[in-house]
């Protein structure tokens, strides 16, 4: 099929298996005219509640209302652009952070349009508030491309977004009020204004002018906000229950009954210190450097916020990248083909004048610009995909391999345990985080004679949820070990069906988001919904067994070598397949996200065992 965003019609049913098969069609699938219009009618006739960035949807027409609406935003808040003048070594890690990646997903801005789309628009802003907090505060659409959000808001958990906040909310879900300004408008931090005294009262030693003239702001005043150094303010985003009372993400609630939390220990200490997903302390260095001098030494957290997501993205719009934003737009990004080689001795040495490139990229001189900045981007981002895989090491262990010879099979036992004492693992939306076990047998030419844990065609795992095992085209894994979480529905007349997405089934024509007619806790829980959570306690550990049938092995050579591997990916291709109906941004297809979804996957531990021919 053509990843077309429009309404589907008969001709434009996926194959059963492959949703992602591609063909000369494999385009852009930015949200359609049609579909932008549709939900821009629908969430303009909803009643929301909470902020007026809930009904911020109500179509906007015109190339000048939208100008108006992104200049008005970045009128109120600055972008973390302006705040690395003072402080680069900050920007430099948050720029190509998860917090940096938030709303720049091209996979989150889908899910968050299907939800919209399956609720009739009543989820309002439940899903985007703790994404882009600056674009809702600015009464920004729920759902239009990054390419038209303003640029504090298309930045996610940019620096405004923590650092604006003034009292403490507690668990909120994400619904927090940032006090608005620019640059020179007071912040929060953890210890006031006496570092900012300092500068202030030192103007010669701090130049901030250049010819006679301001050349750089600051900050009128520091806030003194000692909550920003707790760990309830990162429960404020990171643990959240839906509308019907289905607790989708639970990291804060897990750490407070954690071994860590008793031992005083906070999510800062692991995820802002100097090593990744342990307490390592932290780094005693400048905060700011103003005038080219740096401030006086001090405690220093690390920004990168180091977790399981990672870009799928073109390299030209993430990481951040001042340089990249002044040479093109992020239009004129997406037009560069960087896989194709552009801007590099092999292509441009060979290029014939047959090939018509866009206008931005048509001389050689901006391709090669456009690689220096590539080159220096994929390589943040090479950085960041190797602290990735160090704190989930930390996070994840792999035990010793036991093996059992029986007379018709042999057993063999695989240990996974929690290596860490602050969440369960995987923490947050378990169940998007794919974390399994790849096991193979191979005799000794190498002929596999036994695989659990493999892929699909479509990158998927051989569970209920692969389209090619619903076809019948593939068996189920049915020795599969895999710590994703389910969506469970529960069904009109009782029983249950596991589903990507948390939205009910519901006879409705026009299914709304209703509070559920009795409390939650008379039923123990929400009666429609529930997570059944397959994680790892903090401190515990699971076993799994593969039983291998001698007939299985008979058809091989010995001896035999099993091999296991603990693997790692953002989210499930399956997620890619419910969610593409709205189209995915900076014109990706859905093969295309799916591709870079499985390109991100990563290896953490890998043992083996030979199987010895004894006991046959």
């Amino acid at each position: 099929m053509l990843y077309s965003t429009d309404p589907p019609t008969d001709l434009d049913e996926p194959d059963s298996a492959n949703p992602f098969k591609t063909t000369a069609g494999d385009a852009a699938s930015r949200p359609s005219e049609a579909l932008v219009a549709f939900l821009g009618q629908l969430l303009a006739t909803c009643v929301f509640a909470g902020s007026a960035a809930s009904v911020g949807f109500a179509a906007e027409s015109g190339v000048a209302s939208d100008v108006h609406r992104r200049l008005l935003a970045e009128s109120r808040f600055p972008s973390a652009s302006e705040c690395q003048n003072c402080h680069p070594n900050h920007y430099e890690e948050w720029s190509s952070s998860q917090h940096a990646y938030s709303q720049m997903s091209p996979v989150f801005n889908a899910m968050h349009g299907e939800m919209l789309k399956r609720t009739n628009g009543t989820l309002g802003d439940f899903c985007i508030r703790c994404h882009t907090p600056i674009g809702m505060q600015t009464g920004e659409p729920l759902f239009i491309s990054n390419l038209d959000r303003a640029r504090p808001s298309r930045e996610g958990i940019t620096c405004a977004v923590c650092h604006r906040v003034r009292r403490a909310y507690g668990k909120v879900n994400g619904r927090i009020g940032l006090a608005e300004g620019m640059l020179e408008e007071s912040v929060s931090g953890p210890t006031g204004n006496a570092g900012l005294l300092e500068v202030l009262a030192a103007p010669d030693a701090y130049p901030r002018r250049s010819n006679g003239e301001e050349t750089l702001g600051i900050h009128a005043d520091v806030h003194e906000f000692p909550a920003i150094s707790t760990s309830s303010f990162c429960g404020t985003c990171h643990d959240v229950t839906s509308p019907r009372g289905v607790r989708l993400e639970e990291a804060f609630s897990e750490y407070r009954h954690s071994p860590a939390a008793r031992a005083g220990t906070t999510c800062q200490d692991c995820h802002m210190g100097r090593e990744p997903g342990i307490v390592s302390g932290y780094r005693q260095e400048s905060a700011a450097i103003v005038g080219g001098r740096p401030t006086r030494v001090r405690k220093r957290t690390d920004h990168r916020f180091v977790g399981p997501d990672y870009s799928v993205i073109h390299p030209g719009l993430f990481p951040f990248n001042e340089r990249a934003e002044r040479l093109a737009t992020m239009s004129e990004w997406i037009d560069f083909e960087w896989r194709a080689g552009w801007g590099t001795d092999d292509y441009e040495d060979t290029v014939g004048y047959e090939v018509e490139f866009p206008d931005r990229w048509v001389e050689a001189a901006d391709r090669y610009d456009a690689r220096a900045i590539l080159d220096e981007n994929l390589e943040r981002l090479a950085g960041m995909s190797e602290a990735r895989r160090a704190i989930l090491k930390r996070g994840y262990l792999l035990g010793a391999l036991e093996s059992d010879w029986g007379r018709d099979a042999v057993e063999i036992r695989v240990e996974v345990a929690s290596g860490t004492d602050g969440h369960n693992v995987p923490t947050g939306f378990s169940a998007e985080r794919l974390v399994w076990l790849h096991a193979v047998v191979r005799d000794v030419d190498g002929k596999v004679l036994f695989e659990s844990g493999d892929l699909d065609p479509n990158g998927d795992l051989r569970d209920g949820h692969s389209r090619y095992v619903r076809a019948g085209m593939l068996p189920h894994d049915d020795d599969l070990f895999s710590l994703q979480s389910r969506v469970v529905l529960r069904n009109l007349r009782e029983g249950e069906r596991e589903e990507v997405l948390a939205v009910n089934l519901a006879p409705d024509p026009l299914p709304f988001i209703r509070p559920d007619p009795n409390p939650n806790f008379v039923n123990g829980g929400p009666a429609a919904v529930r997570l059944h959570k397959k994680a790892i306690v903090p401190g515990g550990k699971r076993e799994h067994r593969y039983r291998i049938d001698r007939t299985v092995l008979a058809q091989g050579v010995p001896p035999y070598r099993f091999v296991v591997e603990l693997k790692a990916g953002m989210v499930p291709v399956n997620l890619i397949a419910e969610i593409m109906g709205v189209g995915f941004d900076y014109q990706m297809s859905a093969a295309e996200v799916a591709r870079g979804v499985v390109e991100g996957h990563q290896v953490l531990w890998s043992r083996s065992i030979q199987l010895e021919a004894a006991g046959r």
